[in-house]
């Protein structure tokens, strides 16, 4: 049975300019940097990875990679601040998360999410 993601390891064409953008948004580097061609960031209890592809090697869209962080409005008015345009604002989604996208610099859609409190125990918490 599979239990958990371990890494995802993503392509980059500018591994200074990728770095500079996890950086920016709070991942913590382990391994590498702008000037490797393998950089390791923590996220979470899992790890994201970069690994630098030759110029003439092209992808499309490929998904989309999801992290669950503490505060996505927070997250977001980071981004903004750091000077990056995120593709949505945050909001409620019908499946019951608060989400919003950013792509990084190599065109890879971001999604930051959190799980949105049942009703009942939002309604609770505010007595």
């Amino acid at each position: 049975m599979i239990e958990e993601i371990s890494a995802v390891t993503l392509g980059t064409h500018d591994m200074p300019q990728a770095v500079r953008f996890y950086r920016a948004l709070g991942f913590e580097p382990l391994h590498g940097g702008e000037e490797a061609s393998f950089t390791s960031f923590r996220a979470g209890t899992s790890y994201l990875n970069l690994v630098l592809q030759p110029t003439e090697r092209c992808w499309t869209w490929w998904g989309r990679l999801i992290f669950y962080v503490t505060d996505v409005d927070a997250l977001y008015e980071h981004a903004l601040a750091a000077g990056y345009q995120p593709s949505t604002v945050p909001r409620d989604a019908e499946w019951g998360e608060r989400f919003f996208h950013l792509l990084d610099p190599d065109g890879h859609e971001l999604s930051f999410a959190r799980p949105l409190l049942p009703a009942s125990v939002q309604s609770a918490g505010s007595r």
